[in-house]
């Protein structure tokens, strides 16, 4: 039998349920080469409910609904729906199931009409569409909904919020018996958020769907779910009823109640590594006013001020969502600023190649495979990225590809670099084998080469010898009286590295503390947008 014949009979032998649903993931595990993603997820929704799902950035949360919507494939584990173990093997079969989900980014038809991209979200169109009829179906469903969107209009047309409602709108369409949405109100403003998941909420009480969330907003857990659940680094920590708990005890189950992870060296603890900061220190990186705008055309940053002075390592905390990843982009060039100016021992800073040489700024970017590497050059062409074009790696216009290999085997064994040889290309390394490398680039040199450091992420998803190699160079290059804004959402590392804490919510800095006071609850409270 044929593939597509496989496919056809194994969704035509889906049972024809309808009405809510029951998910349940038992044991469920995902790998991605040495990484555990998702160890061991044991979820429950209960149908007709709405169910919250948290955890920090890499807690597992997008890989736990991607295996429940068909798009990965967990290792170990199973997949019940109401009771009855399902293989979803592609996303084809999820929808068949019932499944549906709405992405935390737009995956709208561009040149298509509203009407064009609710129709062409079913999959199955005949050759001939019968408009006249499907117009009129399209007009009675939205009727059936609070949403207000021009048939007519095309996504170029549409706002924010209004592209976020349409792609609610097209599983709406397709009546799912489980409704998964990732971060759904990312860009909605606070009305509109209200507006769609009392909606979603609706449609679940009236039993026609069960409702899975990611969300980092503690506000729409507490208003609109009934169960909320809570992973961890890979693992589910917590699960109770929306009754039975807070905002507080949620963000001490996703951010840990045992104290700050030891990420350095073993025997190694804080107080062994004093700061070097004083307060007559200068100011390093001094950023006001700061402002630009999201992927979505949306603010991400909104007045953001802060300063770092030098020997001081200042943690930006904040739930994934706030505006972080927009801050470091616009600080390295790599996002247009709208407003706003930054400042690098008192001079005027463009994030330009020429003003990182000249002010001596450095940084270490999140994904840096994706954000800092050409994947297909060699491993010794990556670490010569930086100063290609300076002596001695240029002379007379050529390279001199000698001296660069030369210096990259000095690396690989000075940072640990574990690879073929300075030849390979750098995507063949592991993933904490690229970070070693990029922090060669960054990082090499005596003492006094690095004025402003500027981290986001450094040691997401790496294993504990590389977190602690990593962690010990940022205390180095501190103690060498750099100024390091280490942006992290794992609270463990910034109470681990930093000396002051800073909390950013919706593009703003919201709260600041001395690590030496800072205490995880009122952190959290901040981080959430729940405190008083």
């Amino acid at each position: 039998m044929r593939k597509v014949d496989l496919l056809t009979h194994s969704i035509g032998s889906l049972p024809a349920a309808t009405g809510a649903l029951r998910l349940e993931t038992y044991q469920l595990s995902k790998r991605f080469g040495d990484f555990t993603a998702m160890d061991r997820v044991s979820l429950e929704v209960e149908p007709g409910t709405v169910h919250a799902l948290l955890g920090e950035n890499g807690a597992g949360k997008s890989t736990l609904v991607k295996c429940v919507a068909g798009f990965q494939r967990a290792e170990e584990g199973s997949i019940l729906i109401d009771g009855r173990e399902q293989d979803i093997a592609n996303p084809t079969l999820a929808r068949a199931l019932g499944i549906g989900m709405v992405y935390q980014h737009f995956t709208l038809a561009p040149g298509m009409t509203v009407a064009e991209n609710l129709l062409l979200a079913g999959g199955a169109l005949p050759a001939v569409v019968n408009w006249k009829a499907k117009r009129e179906a399209l007009a009675a469903f939205l009727a059936s909904t609070p949403f207000r969107l021009d048939l007519d209009a095309r996504p170029s047309e549409l706002a924010a919020g209004e592209k976020q409602k349409l792609e609610l709108l097209k599983q709406l369409y397709l009546k799912p018996r489980l409704l998964i949405l990732d971060e759904p109100t990312s860009v909605l403003t606070p009305q509109e958020a209200d507006e769609v998941l009392s909606h979603v909420r609706q449609i679940a009480r009236n039993g026609l769907c069960s409702v899975l969330i990611i969300t980092h907003k503690f506000r729409e857990v507490m208003a609109y779910a009934d169960h909320v659940s809570v992973m961890r680094r890979g693992q589910l920590v917590q699960r109770c009823s929306v009754a039975d708990t807070d905002p507080a005890q949620l963000a001490a189950a996703m951010m840990g109640e045992g104290g700050a992870r030891v990420a350095t060296a073993p025997g190694v603890t804080r107080s062994a590594l004093p700061s070097t900061v004083s307060a007559s220190a200068p100011i390093a990186l001094q950023v006001e006013g700061l402002s630009a705008q999201g992927d979505r055309g949306t603010s991400a940053l909104d007045g953001l001020s802060l300063e770092v002075r030098a020997g001081e390592i200042l943690g930006v905390a904040g739930i994934s969502g706030n505006g972080q990843r927009e801050l470091v982009e616009a600080l390295v060039g790599q996002r247009p600023r709208s407003a706003g100016r930054v400042r690098v021992m008192g001079q005027p800073y463009s994030a330009s190649r020429r003003d990182n040489r000249r002010l001596k700024v450095r940084s270490l970017p999140e994904e840096p495979l994706r954000n800092a590497c050409v994947g297909e050059l060699s491993v010794a062409q990556n670490m010569a990225l930086r100063d290609f074009d300076r002596p001695p790696l240029e002379r007379f216009g050529l390279l001199n590809f000698a001296v660069m290999r030369n210096r990259a085997r000095q690396w690989i064994t000075a940072f640990g670099v574990k690879t073929r040889s300075e030849d390979a290309p750098i995507s063949s390394l592991s993933g904490g084998n690229v970070q070693r490398a990029v922090l060669a680039r960054e990082l090499a040199g005596a003492a006094g080469e690095i004025q402003v450091l500027i981290a986001s992420n450094p040691v997401f998803g790496l294993d504990f010898a590389a977190v602690a190699e990593i962690h010990a160079r940022l205390r180095k290059v501190r103690a060498e009286g750099c100024a390091v804004l280490l942006v992290s959402e794992d609270l463990d590392e910034l109470l681990e590295l930093a000396d002051r804490i800073v909390v950013m919510s919706q593009g703003r800095i919201v709260y600041e503390t001395p690590v030496a006071s800072a205490e995880r609850q009122v952190l959290g409270a901040h981080m959430g947008g729940t405190a008083k």
